[in-house]
């Protein structure tokens, strides 16, 4: 079984409760269907100290690479800009005055380019994230409840009608069942990540089209992981 991601994270009123035979196989094919869709539009919140970040942008499920704008919250504009990242790279050009929404095409010139830290930064551990919430296969439906996998409630995302499931342990980290949670349509699809980063009080939020997907073309000079 491919692992899920696993943090520390707070609950939900409702649950928890075993999930069905249904809801076990939606939760299972939740990140192969963002792989399927090729990509997803997605805003990232991400908590911070000295003041949030929201990452508005798209994630290519194949090709393993995000793109979109980098805009401070309750802090100054210093990190605020374009922002692209593979699993292992971060490509960062700043733009004190950055707009709502990412240009389809990224500028040439002015990117610098650094190594996606795998600990110490909410935003990188919230990149990395962001990437693995699609898989090219679906997880093992009968696991998923042995490993502590389970229905927490029903809820409302931009008008859609989802389940409120939290996700199973870590193969190598034992109780850490329900730490994740996935806001998840009748079909299967994904509306809503919230997942704890580090020793930050609030969770970080992954939210799925809040607009129209489009599709990501790479910083010039960066190729990404295939």
């Amino acid at each position: 079984m491919a692992a899920f991601l696993v943090a520390d994270g707070g609950s939900d009123a409702g649950g928890p409760r075993p999930l069905t035979t249904d809801e076990a196989s939606r939760l299972a094919i939740t990140r192969f269907r963002n792989y399927q869709a090729q990509g997803r539009a997605v805003t990232l919140t991400v908590p911070g100290a000295a003041g949030g970040l929201t990452v508005t942008g798209s994630v290519d499920y194949r090709r393993k690479v995000g793109y979109g704008v980098v805009h401070g919250t309750g802090r100054d504009k210093s990190s605020d800009g374009l922002i692209q990242w593979t699993p292992t790279s971060v490509q960062v050009r700043p733009l004190p005055d950055a707009p709502a929404h990412a240009p389809t095409s990224p500028p040439r010139s002015g990117w610098y380019d650094r190594p996606l830290l795998s600990s110490g930064s909410a935003l990188d551990t919230s990149l990395a994230i962001a990437l693995r919430l699609g898989s090219d296969r679906p997880d093992n439906a009968e696991l998923l409840p042995q490993n502590g996998a389970a229905w927490w409630g029903r809820d409302q995302v931009n008008g859609h009608r989802v389940d409120v499931m939290a996700g199973p342990s870590s193969p190598d980290r034992a109780g850490t069942a329900g730490n994740v949670r996935y806001w998840i349509g009748s079909d299967g699809t994904m509306y809503r990540v919230r997942v704890s980063v580090g020793s930050e009080s609030q969770p970080v939020v992954i939210e799925f089209d809040t607009r129209k997907y489009v599709p990501v073309e790479p910083v010039p000079g960066v190729t990404p992981a295939r």
